[in-house]
């Protein structure tokens, strides 16, 4: 199993190009199924996530080809041959859920595993089974298996409103409800890029949505989609992961393809903290105004607000800051398994239920430690980097899940970072 190993070396300066975004690739990938015309990704990013869900898709009997060094990909499903989601591939990633809307509304059935991913809290799948029941879908759970079927083998349009902002539920609902009969309004709806991100495409193949990036989507229903080629949104989560980069080290990076309105609420706090972010002709600025950056309270909360998927990182900036820094975890329970490895490397956190009170440190140490999950392992990386000494952090298969070429973009900057083979 591979491992990175890290040595601190003071600051970085440099140019970081910003990937498409892994939440938005993996969301717009199953839209392919609502079509029998061809639909083709631009700025994808190259993941160990994108190619579980291009075997899922294929597995389903969609055509998925990844070209120009897999910045492009080019999928197809001109008939899905097989209706069961199997739970060997769909184990491995929480995202497989959504090709459950999609193929039910196309096809009137399916059959999809529970998911996996990341062991960060119970994600259940249940406001999804329920805006679909909403849509007249017939659900039964057997033997770790979602069974649906709609009732004449079209959806129909609906009302429904989530009693608590979901993301993937979100995603699911707004494309089954591109092909039922009917108007379908979701209320409390998800505000996130990757939503707004997913309407667009989904617009461009000839649905009919408006509203999105608000609380309530209207979506009426079609006869069927087309083809479509759209580009993969700037991913959000890696460009507020970098943009941490100096502020924990120290120096000045460009992200390339950056922008403000994606991370608009993290700013705020990089701010408040002392860190410097102005926007260029190619993206974002980053730097530390001078010392110490000062210690911030961090609530995380649905788009706008602050991304759970940044409080990992977020968390290892302030081990270093001045002052004492309280994190509150919303989204997510048992988020804050990175905490017991920063605390190896001398960070001083004590964790209560939802809340992590961080009380910073001159500096951190070099240890080794283990990735718990994919916000997590790269969160160790950046606090390696500003650490004395050699930090080696094991189980990065999470990191290849959600960062590519980590070791290339960092080293680009003048860190000291490698991968060691497994």
């Amino acid at each position: 199993m591979d491992s990175i190993l890290v040595k601190g070396n003071g600051a970085l300066n440099g140019v970081i190009p910003i990937a498409g975004a892994k939440n938005a690739c993996l969301t717009l990938m199953p839209a392919t199924l609502l079509s029998e015309e061809p639909l083709t990704l631009t700025n994808a990013p190259r993941l160990s996530d994108i190619r579980t869900m291009t075997q899922l898709l294929q597995s389903l009997g969609a055509e998925v080809a990844s070209l120009q060094d897999g910045l492009v990909l080019a999928l197809s499903s001109h008939k899905i041959s097989n209706h069961t989601a199997d739970y060997d591939i769909v184990r491995k990633m929480r995202a497989s859920i959504l090709v459950l809307g999609p193929m039910l509304a196309r096809d009137g059935h399916a059959i999809v595993s529970l998911p996996g991913g990341c062991a960060i809290g119970a994600r259940p799948v249940d406001l999804h089974l329920r805006a679909l029941e909403a849509m007249g879908a017939e659900l039964d759970l057997r033997d770790g298996y979602i069974h649906a079927k709609a009732p004449g083998g079209r959806l129909r349009g609906a009302v429904f409103a989530f009693p608590f902002v979901s993301v993937g539920a979100t995603e699911n609902a707004l494309m089954a409800a591109t092909l039922a009969k009917g108007t379908t309004v979701l209320e409390n709806a998800a505000r996130e890029p990757e939503i707004v991100d997913l309407a667009r495409c989904l617009r461009r193949m000839g649905a009919q949505i408006e509203g999105e990036g608000t609380s309530t989507i209207t979506i009426q229903g079609v006869d069927r989609l087309g083809g479509a080629t759209h580009p993969v949104v700037t991913d959000r989560i890696e460009l507020g992961t970098y943009m941490l980069a100096p502020a924990i080290c120290g120096g000045e990076v460009e992200l390339l393809g950056g922008r403000i309105d994606l991370v608009g609420a993290f700013c705020e706090r990089l701010d408040a903290a002392g860190v410097n972010v102005t926007e260029t002709a190619r993206g974002l600025k980053v730097s530390r105004r001078n010392g110490r950056v000062n210690a911030v309270d961090v609530v995380t909360e649905p788009f706008p607000g602050f991304p759970t998927d940044l409080q990992a990182q977020m968390m290892a900036l302030l081990c270093t800051a001045d002052g004492v820094s309280v994190l509150e975890e919303k989204i997510f329970e048992n988020r804050f398994m990175h905490a017991p490895e920063l605390i190896r490397m001398g960070a001083r956190i004590d964790v209560h239920g939802g809340h992590a009170t961080v009380t910073g440190v001159d500096r951190l140490r070099g240890a080794r430690v283990m990735a718990t999950d994919l916000r997590a392992s790269v969160s160790l990386i950046l606090a390696a980097m500003a650490a004395e000494g050699e930090t080696v952090v094991s189980r990065v298969y999470h990191l290849d899940r959600g960062y590519e070429r980590v070791e290339e973009k960092l080293q680009a900057c003048g860190a000291h970072i490698q991968r060691i083979a497994g």
